[in-house]
């Protein structure tokens, strides 16, 4: 994957349209309770730190990894840009956002996302990766338009 991936705002302009296209996304594809994409206003909270890769000064993809406290984090807001989809973009982020939870001293790494066919390809990303089905964690209740997953990052190799 070409790019470089490093801390961003999630207020910049071209992010800011990119995390709208994200949230439009998980609008059409679940209903308003069963979206769990956070907005900017809430990227930009202490317990979050939010990446994006770039090319060239060109927004490929972004994510964040949020820190639950109790060496737990969350991946947030992983997207990537229509036009850069199937370059690795979000796998490069993926392992990106692991390594930091890894060097901030993270033992386990979760994840929400859709169970519909649009989402497909998130879940099928995510288990390259090693993430495995796991129950609702954090504040998430049971929902048939979700699956967690899960990453123990003790038992995993670096």
């Amino acid at each position: 994957m070409e790019g470089e991936i490093a801390v961003d705002d999630p207020r910049a302009d071209d992010v800011r349209a990119l995390l709208e296209r994200h949230l439009v996304f998980a609008g059409e594809h679940s209903p308003p309770e069963d979206v769990h994409a956070l907005d900017v206003d809430a990227l930009v909270d202490p317990s979050i730190t939010f990446v994006s890769c770039r090319l060239d000064g060109e927004l490929l993809g972004v994510g964040a990894l949020k820190d639950h406290g109790d060496g737990h984090g969350e991946l947030k807001s992983m997207h990537t840009a229509a036009g850069a989809r199937g370059r690795g973009v979000g796998g490069a982020i993926v392992v990106h956002l692991v390594g930091l939870a890894r060097a901030r001293g993270l033992t386990r790494l979760s994840l929400e996302t859709g169970t519909p066919e649009a989402f497909a390809p998130a879940r099928s990303l995510y288990a390259r990766h090693g993430f495995v089905e796991c129950g609702p964690f954090a504040d998430y209740q049971p929902s048939g338009y979700s699956t967690f997953l899960t990453l123990d990052l003790e038992a995993v190799t670096r």
